[in-house]
Formats: structure tokens, sequence, C-alpha cells
């Protein structure tokens, strides 16, 4: 709670605002304004709403939703997380921080061999990007089917129906990205 003092001062100061005319903005005393900077009091949340009005901001960006991307954008590879894995042998391991404020998912589907996806991608609903780190898959969308090597992309929307599985005789690994459907 303390930042959000700092993240209102950063903002009024980049905007060159005055202490005195963003309190008058949002219709608070100057002193109840400087309170609040320097973490000695907390604003309402109307106060807040207001303030971040004003800064032409959201109350998101105040109270550091977003800061766990910004401050930590690196993930290291003991981070992923395995986040399923199906009947055929295939895993999905998350690739980045779980944040609401994400834009995109990022993941690794490592197919052992002869497994396919099926199951694995389902929560996807918007576009799909696939790079093939490894090994070879056989990828079939809309009774078509092509042969991915390794250093290959495809490139899909979720809706359409499709599968992907592992012809390598080992494992294969394709990272994707998806990005939601928009509304």
């Amino acid at each position: 709670m303390n930042r959000i003092g700092e993240r209102i001062k950063r903002q009024r100061e980049l905007l060159g605002l005055q202490l005195n005319d963003l309190a008058k903005k949002v219709g608070i005393s100057s002193s109840a304004l400087s309170q609040i900077e320097k973490a000695k009091s907390y604003p309402s949340i109307l106060t807040l709403k207001l303030i971040a009005e004003n800064l032409q901001t959201t109350v998101g960006e105040l109270i550091g939703e977003n800061e766990s991307l910004f401050n930590n954008p690196v993930f290291r590879r003991e981070e992923y997380v395995l986040i399923n894995k199906n009947d055929s042998g295939t895993q999905s391991f998350m690739l980045s921080q779980q944040d609401l404020s994400k834009q995109m998912d990022t993941f690794k589907l490592v197919f052992s061999e002869n497994s396919d996806s099926i199951e694995l991608l389902k929560h996807c609903t918007g576009q799909i990007f696939g790079f093939l780190l490894s090994g070879e898959i056989q990828f079939e969308i809309d009774n078509k089917s092509y042969v991915v090597q390794a250093g290959d992309t495809i490139y899909f929307n979720a809706k359409r129906n499709f599968r992907l599985q592992n012809i390598f005789n080992g494992n294969s690994e394709l990272i994707c990205v998806s990005l939601p459907e928009k509304k």
C-alpha cells in the first residue's frame, strides 16, 4: 500500500501537475493529497478513482497490478509449471508469470513419441502461433495435413478443427503463444 503514494506522485510529476492543482481537481485538500503521497494516509476507493482519472491512468496502475511483469520480466526455466498432461503423454508447461494483465499466454508442449495435442489447447479461444523447437509433428487442420519440422512455425485460429501429433522418433517440443479472441 505504501507504493500507491509513490505512484501517484510520480504520475502527477510526469504530467507536470502541482500537488494543489491535482487536489483541487479531485476535491480534497492539498494536505490530504500530500499525506496520501507520503503514505501517511490512504485514499478511499472513490478518491483513488478520481485521482486516477485526473492523472490519465487507472486505479489498477496506481495500486500496482501490472508490476509483477514490469519488475520481473524474466521467467526462469526452473519456474516453468506443468499445467496439464493428456492421456497420450503430451505435457503442457506455462512459460510466463501468472498475471491477469497478460494479453497473451505462452506455453510449451512436450510431445512424447506418438503423443498428440488432444485436450491440451482447449483453453485457447483466439489465435495460436507455434514454433517447433525440436522433433517433427503432423499438423492436421480442417482435413488438411502438414508435416512440421524443427524451425517451422504454424499460425491458426483455435476455433478451427485441428490436431497435432508427434511423428518423430523421440520427443518433439513446440513453443506456443495464444492470443485470446477479440470481443
